[in-house]
């Protein structure tokens, strides 16, 4: 049987549809939104619309899943930074890589907030579920390396590296995509730098006195 290449009308079609739909969940959420408002909106016909998608949950769908290829795709920066598994001394670098993907799928991210309203997280369960098996593979064995070396105190390492991750994630949504900016009463760069001494210092001083300067100074 011959092989057939896509129709390019019907991947453009489909391409029109989910950029559409993305438009429309993450500023009025799914159930406001109609396959008629999304057939408009991408320049298609309704039977066009129900050609590609059967339902308007399963382009839902299509937009989760498509956010999750992007946020895990190796080439992305902040991926190629976790493969690094530098952490804490790419903190830095990290919590930019993270505003850099905040910017760059601001719908996207407003979607999760859609399905957890809406949906009480269905199809996102799956991708957080996973998240401590990922960090696990990448992380492991380093971690295991520097703890046997003593770099590190007392405090596990990998839960370290996911508070992280999630607390720059958390905080640059509210900055860009809820558009509260300075919602911890300072600018983004000086509450990243405190969180960053915060994760590596601690908060409570060390038995005996002592404490450890920030090498970079006072935010």
């Amino acid at each position: 049987m011959p092989i057939t290449s896509p129709d390019p009308r019907s991947e453009l079609s489909v391409a029109q549809a989910l950029e559409a739909a993305l438009g429309l969940f993450s500023t009025q959420g799914f159930r406001a939104t109609s396959m008629r408002q999304i057939a408009a909106e991408s320049g298609l016909s309704v039977g066009n619309l129900y050609h590609h998608f059967s339902n308007k949950e399963e382009i839902f769908e299509r937009l989760i899943d498509q956010y999750w290829e992007l946020v895990t795709d190796p080439r992305l920066r902040l991926n190629q930074l976790f493969a690094k598994a530098d952490f804490p001394e790419d903190l830095e670098e990290v919590a930019g890589a993270i505003e850099e993907v905040v910017d760059a799928f601001k719908p996207y991210i407003l979607l999760v907030y859609v399905d957890v309203i809406e949906f009480e997280g269905r199809h996102i369960h799956a991708f957080y579920e996973g998240m401590a098996g990922r960090f696990r593979d990448t992380y492991g064995e380093r971690f295991r390396d520097r703890q046997a070396a003593g770099d590190f105190g007392e405090a596990d390492p990998m839960v370290a590296v996911m508070v992280a991750t999630r607390w720059f994630f958390y905080f640059y949504t509210v900055e860009k995509c809820f558009g509260v900016p300075m919602h911890f009463g300072m600018k983004p760069k000086e509450a990243t730098q405190e969180f960053i001494r915060l994760l590596r210092y601690g908060l409570l001083p060390r038995p005996g006195g002592e404490h450890t300067q920030d090498p970079a100074g006072p935010a």
